[in-house]
Protein backbone atom coordinates (compact mmCIF):
# COMPACT_ATOMS: atom_id res chain seq x y z
CA UNK A 1 0.00 0.00 0.00
CA UNK A 2 2.45 2.69 0.94
CA UNK A 3 4.69 1.44 -2.28
CA UNK A 4 1.85 1.97 -4.24
CA UNK A 5 0.79 5.49 -2.95
CA UNK A 6 4.48 6.47 -3.38
CA UNK A 7 4.16 5.40 -6.96
CA UNK A 8 1.15 7.15 -7.59
CA UNK A 9 2.08 10.51 -5.91
CA UNK A 10 5.27 10.26 -8.13
CA UNK A 11 3.48 9.70 -11.13
CA UNK A 12 0.76 12.32 -10.65
CA UNK A 13 3.78 14.70 -10.00
CA UNK A 14 5.47 13.99 -12.77
CA UNK A 15 2.31 13.87 -15.19
CA UNK A 16 1.68 17.87 -13.50
CA UNK A 17 5.18 18.60 -13.98
CA UNK A 18 4.76 17.53 -17.70
CA UNK A 19 1.61 19.62 -18.11
CA UNK A 20 2.95 22.62 -16.58
CA UNK A 21 6.41 22.53 -18.53
CA UNK A 22 6.94 20.52 -21.14
CA UNK A 23 3.75 20.77 -22.98
CA UNK A 24 2.20 17.86 -22.43
CA UNK A 25 -2.07 18.33 -23.01
CA UNK A 26 -4.34 17.60 -20.77
CA UNK A 27 -5.73 15.38 -22.88
CA UNK A 28 -2.71 13.51 -23.46
CA UNK A 29 -2.99 13.18 -19.57
CA UNK A 30 -6.67 12.52 -19.48
CA UNK A 31 -5.71 9.64 -22.20
CA UNK A 32 -2.65 8.31 -20.36
CA UNK A 33 -5.13 8.12 -17.23
CA UNK A 34 -7.28 6.07 -18.94
CA UNK A 35 -5.01 3.45 -20.18
CA UNK A 36 -3.92 2.81 -16.97
CA UNK A 37 -7.00 2.07 -15.68
CA UNK A 38 -7.90 -0.05 -18.38
CA UNK A 39 -4.49 -1.77 -18.04
CA UNK A 40 -5.35 -2.35 -14.61
CA UNK A 41 -8.59 -4.15 -14.67
CA UNK A 42 -7.03 -6.55 -17.76
CA UNK A 43 -5.60 -9.56 -17.64
CA UNK A 44 -1.84 -7.73 -18.30
CA UNK A 45 -1.95 -6.26 -14.43
CA UNK A 46 -0.20 -8.63 -13.15
CA UNK A 47 2.37 -9.07 -14.75
CA UNK A 48 3.05 -5.34 -14.81
CA UNK A 49 2.60 -5.66 -11.02
CA UNK A 50 6.07 -8.07 -10.97
CA UNK A 51 7.82 -6.24 -13.40
CA UNK A 52 7.36 -2.96 -11.88
CA UNK A 53 8.15 -4.75 -7.92
CA UNK A 54 10.87 -6.62 -9.85
CA UNK A 55 12.79 -2.92 -11.21
CA UNK A 56 12.23 -1.58 -7.52
CA UNK A 57 13.97 -4.34 -5.86
CA UNK A 58 17.10 -4.03 -8.59
CA UNK A 59 17.27 -0.78 -7.54
CA UNK A 60 16.87 -0.95 -3.94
Amino acid sequence: MVLTLSAVLCFGAAVAFLCRYAGLRIWHAIVCTLFGFYLASSAAAPFVREAVFAVLGFLS
